[in-house]
């Protein structure tokens, strides 16, 4: 079994269509959405929930207002602004440090538990998926993501996959960290703008740091030829193969009006590029060693 991460340095760059496109081209597998804070590979996926159930991770403060009695401490130590002036806690802007509790001289601020989002394991027509939604301004989404790719392992050896692959989330911090863990390869999406190249060479960062073997595509190329070209030659003097380059086509749109993968709307240039990326992500999968 191997693993596949599709990440980039920031959102929009494409990666749940590559994904997707990826579910249909590839044979034996499970896939995983990661992007918990803002989870869409589902959308094009149409899932039927088969396994259901909650997430709890961390704590929040929670008053007693028959035991306060106004001193207004939390107030004082609060630094997320959760305490309001009647000392009543906003749960969406608490952030469970605890240091309230700590000071209330009456006991009247406690911890609480609770459910922070829920978790699937789902039937699509491509195969399963593990997925998940995190609550509103909850934390912990490193954990999340953890526990459903840790689900999504489990799943493949049940079925005796041949690959897990994971539609990644944007940025280089503890979620990403989290869904390229004991990856085999991971594949980052850029777009030719220079945000998009300063992205890219971020989590490029990420990967070496943890000794993952990288490969990148670069969607809509031809928008900005010439920083297509210096992204492909930046990737070059690192060691990083370009395995393909996806046209700007207005038809990847519709698709995704349509709820549908772009491989499946119907033949577009782009869907011609991601079926010769696919070929050469699954390529260099199939060459690593067990």
């Amino acid at each position: 079994m191997k693993q596949l991460t599709v990440i980039s340095g920031k959102g929009g760059t494409g990666k749940t269509i590559l994904t997707a496109c990826f579910a249909v081209l590839a044979g034996n597998k499970v896939l995983v959405d990661c992007d918990v804070d803002a989870a869409d590979l589902h959308l094009l996926l149409q899932p039927e929930v088969r396994e259901r159930h909650e997430f709890s991770s961390g704590a929040k403060a929670v008053r007693d207002p028959k035991r306060c009695t106004g001193c207004g401490k939390c107030l004082e130590v609060c630094r997320a602004g959760a305490v309001t002036e009647s000392f009543d806690i906003d749960e969406i802007g608490c952030e469970g440090c605890g240091f309230c509790v700590r000071v209330c001289p009456v006991e009247a601020l406690s911890m609480k538990s609770g459910p922070n989002g829920e978790w699937y394991v789902s039937n699509t027509s491509y195969g399963p998926l593990v997925h998940a939604r995190l609550g509103i301004a909850e934390e912990n989404s490193g954990k999340l993501v953890s526990l459903v790719r840790r689900r999504a392992r489990e799943v493949a050896h049940e079925t005796r996959a041949d690959y897990v692959i994971a539609d990644g989330p944007p940025g280089i911090g503890c979620p990403v960290i989290a869904a390229i863990t004991d990856a085999d390869l991971v594949l980052g999406v850029a777009e030719p703008s220079l945000s998009g190249i300063h992205d890219l060479k971020r989590v490029a960062g990420i990967a070496a740091r943890f000794g993952i073997s990288m490969c990148c595509v670069i969607n809509k190329y031809d928008l900005n030829r010439e920083n297509s070209a210096a992204l492909a030659s930046w990737c070059y003097r690192h060691g990083i193969k370009v395995v393909g380059l996806i046209p700007f086509d207005e038809m990847v749109t519709k698709a995704l009006v349509a709820g549908k993968p772009v491989l499946k709307y119907g033949t577009t240039g782009a869907g011609e590029a991601i079926s010769k990326v696919w070929q050469a992500v699954e390529q260099r999968l199939k060459s690593n060693k067990e």
